[in-house]
């Protein structure tokens, strides 16, 4: 029982250390895009006619620590997911390892796309018809706040939800899940995604549309890939115990 209790102790301790490293990768990545920050910020708003208004000292250093935070977001998770890995490391076959290591790049090029994706082609789309609701009847003028609040809503879970048909890969390579389960459960993925589009678009039906489509593609997608891997691991463990 004290061997049991020592061991979870040890495990508790790995995952603490863990976050830990993660925590200050983050920092030391906010700290390194903070210095940037302008050179970001001039980027972000390059196409935009005229200039960003700000209502206060502070809402200026809000959008700062903000657009440093997503550039945080978005380099610490490579070695977020390396923390991951070696936390589960030991659990897993040679082999195993090796496979699973290979997701860690993965991770950050889809984080990237899907921010690309929000930021190239969905943000303009949106944006451009929300603005074309006022033609002739408002003066339309931009806040650095409500501009940039409303772009990182709309581009970050994108970044995240990217991440969808790599974590199914990962988590059926481990055998957590399989491509029956995930098809058994579309019903409720496809409402908890309809939800969660809703929450992070405009309300309106076009953006909302513009969203979930994409959404359930993905969701499709990581169906397809987990079928893929199960497969390939059903032919692995049959010809390592062949039947007799």
């Amino acid at each position: 029982m004290e061997s049991k209790d020592s061991h979870v102790i040890e495990h508790m301790e790995e995952l603490r250390s863990r976050i830990l490293k993660t925590l200050i990768g983050f920092v030391a990545f906010f700290i390194l895009s903070f210095i940037f920050v302008k050179d970001i910020y001039e980027l972000l708003i390059k196409d935009l006619e005229g200039k960003l208004a700000v209502l206060g000292p502070s809402e200026i250093l809000w959008v700062y620590m903000i657009i440093a935070a997503v550039c945080a977001i978005a380099a610490t998770i490579p070695l977020a997911a390396f923390q991951v890995w070696r936390f589960v490391a030991p659990a897993l076959k040679p082999e195993e390892r090796k496979v699973t290591f290979r997701f860690i790049p993965g991770l950050f090029i889809l984080f990237i796309i899907g921010i690309s994706f929000g930021y190239f082609v969905l943000f303009p789309i949106v944006l451009g018809f929300l603005t074309s609701l006022s033609a002739g009847q408002f003066e339309m003028m931009f806040t650095a706040e409500k501009y940039f609040r409303f772009m990182i809503n709309l581009i970050l879970p994108f970044g995240i939800l990217f991440e969808m048909p790599l974590v199914v890969m990962f988590l059926t390579r481990l055998g957590i899940l399989n491509p029956t389960r995930l098809k058994k459960s579309r019903k409720i993925s496809y409402f908890a995604l309809i939800i969660v589009s809703i929450l992070i678009t405009p309300p309106d039906l076009i953006s909302d549309i513009l969203v979930i489509v994409p959404l359930l593609v993905l969701y499709e997608v990581s169906v397809q890939l987990s079928n893929i891997v199960y497969r390939k691991r059903l032919l692995k463990e049959q010809s390592a115990f062949p039947v007799t």
